[in-house]
């Protein structure tokens, strides 16, 4: 049977012309963290937009130009400018004023106010991150007076009200103020598109809310580029606006960093999206941190025992060969003080190894075989996922010893007649360890 002639494979083609290999950006996304971004828009070298306020003719034209290089995620559509560079924005010294008095953004604003209130208890604690001079604040003071209003913004420019609005010149930071004012909201507006990393500063406000066990709700609110894709605008890109959200972007950030999203709207005419989450989203973070802090402080305790017993195993006289020289061996050599003076020998199974240096204590690395020709007493096994095998191996060797020892959970144990798990039981063969 004669087989069809199978068509050579094309790769497929793209508008640029160019392969995908000088396309594809490996660069995490700001919004939803995917590691695959695509050139979206290339806009030059362009001066600051709006934190500049030059304010002579001279100084305008000699602003330094910054790059506008916007890529897109590829999982969710997020915008950003890849050479993005926070400290080129002086956003502590530069108010950032966002004119717009008009009737339509003022029924927004009105309609910002209806949702906030929807999520809040008659005496509130509302915290908002860039508050600016803190109007949003004054006016949910006003509908909301029993309540007490925090807002944080870098510049101080904060109108207090006769005392409605506590100002706090100073950056957020979740995990200090989280558990000082313990809000009910944080409420965040046209901020997120500043920031290098929105999603990893939402996971933190997230996180402490976890930490505190708080019932805390997240208004946040962005520009919209949805309508960039019709219109074909460009002017919406400029480098302090390092991230652009469309309503999938902004969805994949709220739902990476809340337990759950409540309410996601456009306004504006589709040129602002607002959206309202819960915060703290499950006990799952809390038990891995709480984990982590008990395991660090228990690996103190452990290693200072450890080292203790070793110094007592060090005076005693006896001569020891510690078996292992490189990789976990050598950290455990280095972690609990096993130096070059007081252990002079180090083993190793893998003869590649012999002749060569224990990092970072300097002994010269022998041959498993040379304790044949050497009297020690106590073989100290210094990597326990190996010991088995290590064990098998003195034996088939016929190496004499008093003693085999290795570490666990801070006890420097016989290995024949210590509690730990890495000793076979009776007819059981060594499982296959990885190299």
């Amino acid at each position: 049977m004669k087989l069809a002639k199978q068509p050579a494979h094309t790769p497929r083609q793209n508008s640029s012309g160019r392969p995908l290999a000088e396309l594809l950006r490996d660069s995490p996304c700001p919004a939803c963290g995917d590691h695959i971004a695509i050139p979206f828009y290339d806009g030059g070298a362009q001066p600051l937009a709006t934190l500049a306020w030059p304010s002579s003719e001279a100084e305008a034209l000699a602003m330094d130009r910054l790059p506008l290089d916007f890529v897109r995620c590829v999982g969710c559509g997020h915008v950003y400018n890849e050479a993005f560079e926070a400290d080129r924005v002086p956003y502590s010294s530069k108010p950032n004023l966002m004119f717009n008095r008009g009737a339509l953004w003022q029924r927004h604003i009105s309609q910002v106010c209806d949702r906030i209130l929807e999520s809040l208890p008659e005496e509130p604690v509302v915290v908002e991150i860039g508050c600016g001079d803190g109007h949003l604040l004054r006016a949910l003071a006003e509908r909301r007076p029993g309540g007490r209003y925090l807002g944080y913004d870098l510049n101080g420019q904060i109108t207090c009200a006769g005392g409605a609005v506590e100002a706090h010149p100073t950056r957020f930071e979740p995990g200090v103020h989280v558990a000082e004012h313990r809000p009910d909201m944080v409420i965040s507006r046209h901020l997120l598109e500043h920031l290098t990393n929105p999603l990893g500063f939402l996971q933190q406000l997230d996180f402490a809310v976890s930490w505190e066990r708080l019932d805390t709700r997240l208004f946040i609110e962005v520009p919209c580029i949805d309508r960039v894709f019709s219109t074909e605008r460009t002017a919406d890109f400029f480098y302090e606006h390092n991230s652009n959200f469309t309503t999938e972007s902004f969805r994949r950030l709220l739902e990476r960093a809340s337990a759950s999203v409540e309410v996601i709207e456009r306004s504006y005419d589709d040129e602002v999206i607002y959206g309202v989450a819960r915060l703290g989203r499950s006990d799952h973070r809390y038990q891995l941190a709480a984990e982590s802090l008990e395991f660090r402080e228990q690996a103190r305790r452990n290693e200072e025992a450890v080292c203790q017993q070793v110094d007592e195993l060090a005076g005693s006289g006896r001569p020891v060969a510690v078996w292992g020289g490189t990789g976990k061996a050598a950290a455990f050599i280095n972690r609990h003080g096993l130096d070059r003076v007081r252990f002079p020998v180090v083993v190793d199974s893998d003869e590649d190894k012999v002749g060569t240096h224990v990092p970072g204590t300097g002994q010269r690395i022998a041959s498993a075989g040379d304790l044949l020709e050497r009297t020690v007493d106590v073989i100290l096994i210094a990597t326990q996922w190996r010991a088995r095998d290590i064990v098998m191996e003195i034996e088939r060797r016929g190496i004499s010893f008093e003693q085999v020892m290795l570490v666990h959970k801070g006890e420097l144990l016989d290995y024949f007649d210590g509690e730990h798990p890495y000793r076979a039981e009776v007819g059981q063969s060594p499982a296959e360890e990885p190299q």
